[in-house]
């Protein structure tokens, strides 16, 4: 399952920087708007602790960790969704994503200009809300008119439905409030919705980027921000971003956890930024553990064993017919496969079993 996130803000926030610190692609970090011409893709290993502490008892031929594609998209201006600056383009490249990791600059700093001239967190999330907005209103405007005729005189029941979507969508927008605001109860209209695809219906993750100080704490622009987006379905991180690309530097892991330290972080804001981003997406990590690899992969939370059997391959959903599930705890405290079986704490489930974070699976099937 392929999960791509567009990290968005205004010029010289620190998305670049962030997106350095994220992959290992280098996006070009320079004082000035627009640096980043076309959009740079990285490919990001999820942290996983768990499959290297299987590894340690299977030792397989290699561990596979599950990946998350992160987008860097140019910096949105005041006018881009009429075109301003590179703004058709940029918005066509968020369109594509899963999620928008919103990037706030929440540092103050005399060598870095501001596009707008102060530093105002809260002015900068408007503004691109704003552009995304416009564009989502210019969206439900152009397919109202295609719809609202057969939907009002026609008698059709499903262009109706549409309609009646497009409509409440069209009243959120027209009063400054995002698509993910808006929540429809029947599956008919949830489905109608969402293939929309909508810029303001997308997930998003507020990341506050932070000078060195205020990495652990947060400062009075990170508050500013939590007020602002407090009633949003959204995630909130606080970064250091400078800081994160000076730890990304660092060669040994060892070297790494103690910078980390010392400025009082448990945690890398990667490894912080990855979680939440699956936190708000509901995804979650199941694993498949043998003598060839220990693999994670990723599905939505909520999923039964079939349709997590076919994230491995279609023809294991196909002929599906049962899954056997190791609870990770359990593996880790009985040491292999065999005494797991011998404690019996193997279960065999069935096509109704709801697969949890950390279940280790072997799917039996037949096609």
């Amino acid at each position: 399952m392929a999960l791509q996130c567009g990290i968005v803000g205004l010029p010289n926030v620190g998305k670049s920087t962030l997106f350095n610190c994220l992959s290992n692609a280098k996006a070009q970090a320079a004082n000035f708007p627009f640096c980043t011409i076309e959009p740079n893709v990285g490919v990001i290993t999820v942290p996983d602790d768990r499959l290297t502490r299987l590894a340690e008892l299977v030792h397989p031929g290699r561990i596979v960790p599950t990946t998350v594609e992160i987008v860097d998209i140019a910096g949105l201006v005041k006018g881009a969704s009429q075109g301003e600056g590179l703004g058709n383009k940029f918005l066509a490249n968020i369109r594509e994503t899963d999620a928008i990791i919103h990037v706030l600059r929440c540092f103050d700093d005399d060598n870095v200009t501001h596009v707008d001239g102060s530093v105002n967190p809260v002015r900068d999330k408007e503004i691109i809300d704003t552009e995304l907005q416009l564009k989502d209103l210019e969206t439900i405007e152009s397919r109202i008119q295609k719809v609202q005729k057969q939907a009002q005189t026609g008698g059709d029941k499903q262009a109706r439905q549409v309609y009646d979507v497009l409509v409440r969508y069209k009243e959120a927008l027209e009063q400054g409030l995002n698509a993910r605001t808006v929540s429809f109860e029947s599956k008919d209209e949830q489905k109608i919705a969402h293939d929309l695809f909508l810029l303001t219906s997308k997930p998003v993750m507020y990341v506050c980027n932070v000078d060195e100080g205020s990495a652990v704490g947060g400062n009075a622009y990170v508050e500013q921000v939590r007020q602002a987006v407090k009633d949003e379905n959204a995630e909130i991180l606080v970064v250091a971003a400078k800081t994160e690309a000076d730890i990304a530097e660092l060669e040994t892991y060892e070297d790494r956890q103690m910078f980390l330290r010392e400025i009082g972080l448990e945690e890398s804001g990667v490894s912080r930024l990855i979680k939440s981003a699956y936190k708000l997406l509901n995804l979650e990590t199941f694993i498949t553990a043998g003598e060839m690899e220990v693999k994670a992969w990723t599905y939505h939370r909520g999923w039964k064993a079939p349709q997590c059997a076919g994230v491995i391959h279609t023809d294991f959903e196909k002929g599906f017919i049962r899954a056997e599930v190791i609870k990770y705890e359990d593996y880790i405290k009985y040491g292999s496969e065999a005494a797991v079986r011998e404690a019996g704490k193997l279960s065999v489930e069935g096509k109704d079993y709801v697969v949890q974070d950390g279940d280790i699976m072997h799917f039996r099937f037949n096609v």
